[in-house]
Formats: C-alpha cells, structure tokens, sequence
C-alpha cells in the first residue's frame, strides 16, 4: 500500500519557530518531526510515498531527497508558497497513488500508531469507501469528531471521538468529491450515505500542533527538542 503525507501546512500556530522553517522539519528529540514518522512508516512496509509540500516546502525536500537514505521511495507534490487544502492535495496525487486504498497521515502526527495493523481494520468492512483511526479527545478538541458505531464513523454521536490525522482512503471518495478539506469530505461522504469506518487507537497519539506539545512529543520520544533546521 502506499502512503501520503501531508506536509504541506504553514503552521501558524508554532509562532516564530515556523517563520523560516516548515513545521514538519522541527527536531524532536534530535530529527525531524517527518523523520520520526517515515521511519514508522518504513518499519511498518510502507516505503512508496508521497509527500506534498507548500511552506518552505524546498527544506523538506532537500532534506530526504529521492528516500533512500531512509529506505524509502518519495515522490513530491508541490503546491506553491501556501497549501491547497488537505482534501485538494491528495486529489492532485491520485495519478501517482494507482487504483488500491492508501494510506493518508499528517506529518505532525507522533506517537506509538501501527500502522500495519490499521491497514488490518481498514478492511473488516469491504464496503468502507474510508476507514479513520480515532483517538479519546485531546483537551485542544474536547467535543470531538465522530462517533463510531460497530465499527462504522457515524457525524451525529453525541460520544464522539476526535480524528488521528491518519486513515486508509479509497482514490474514488478523494476524486468524486470537491471538497477543499479531508475533514469536510468525510462528513460530506457521511451524509450522502457513504460508509466509512473506523477504530480506536489505544496507545499514545499527540497533534504536534503548538510549541508546547513540541516539547511533550520530545519528551515522549526520550529527548529534548532543538527549536531549530536540522
């Protein structure tokens, strides 16, 4: 299966951190927040991906080149100074991603995910047109996302999950929908009555999205978070 990650955000909320520098190349505990998630991926038999790029984009791609010193196989999407929007990235890589599911992971995700074993749930429902890995709600999103329901997402749960920022796409739900956000097109498939499954990841999981979960991801990863390029 292939993987795609999405790096192409401008993480606002890094504040000065991300002025010169895309977030996903802050160090954690001594490499690059992407680095810690491709080398997962690569341990997990995941090494054809794609990663799309916007902000300071060129630093990302210089930085892993072709993949092979990660033992891996990247191919680059470029966006332009400032992202698209999730759902349009992946749309724009269908021709690189074949006719299979493949995978979709953010690149500020960190944490203990198998992702082995979520390609395994993802196909307990063959009529899956999606199948998301959801977490208990951080305190940044305390209301959640969705529900889930015998394994099925449901929108209008009133005991919600909150999305990983990680789940196995089917290409003809990304390319039937206009939507511009992966978030917004999986409610959108959800209320046209689309399936779309999921599971609860019980390990650590955190949304490296602010200075001070920087520093909680270094300290998980056993370091202490240089705030600066590799």
């Amino acid at each position: 299966m292939k993987a795609m990650i999405l790096a192409a955000g401008r993480g606002k909320r890094m504040g000065s951190l991300t002025d010169e520098l895309p977030k996903p190349m802050l160090m954690v505990a001594g490499k690059p927040l992407i680095g810690r998630l491709i080398e997962r991926l690569v341990a997990a038999s995941f090494t054809d991906l794609v990663i799309n790029l916007a902000w300071h984009g060129e630093k990302i791609r210089d930085y892993f080149g072709d993949g092979s010193g990660w033992g891996a196989t990247i191919e680059w999407s470029e966006e332009g100074s400032l992202p698209l929007g999730t759902a349009i990235g992946v749309r724009r890589v269908l021709p690189l991603m074949g006719k299979q599911p493949f995978l979709v992971v953010n690149s500020d995700v960190a944490g203990d995910i198998d992702f082995a074993a979520l390609v395994a749930e993802s196909k307990r429902i063959p009529t899956a047109m999606a199948h998301l890995l959801l977490v208990d709600n951080p305190d940044h999103n305390p209301d959640g996302d969705f529900g889930l329901v015998d394994g099925r997402l449901v929108a209008g749960s009133s005991e919600r999950l909150t999305y990983a920022g990680c789940g196995v796409f089917h290409p003809s739900l990304i390319q039937n929908s206009d939507e511009a956000q992966l978030g917004a097109l999986i409610y959108a498939a959800l209320a046209g009555g689309e399936t779309i499954s999921g599971n609860r990841h019980p390990g650590w999981w955190l949304d490296v999205g602010t200075p001070e979960r920087l520093q909680l991801a270094a300290q998980r990863y056993g370091g202490v978070t240089m705030l600066n390029a590799p």
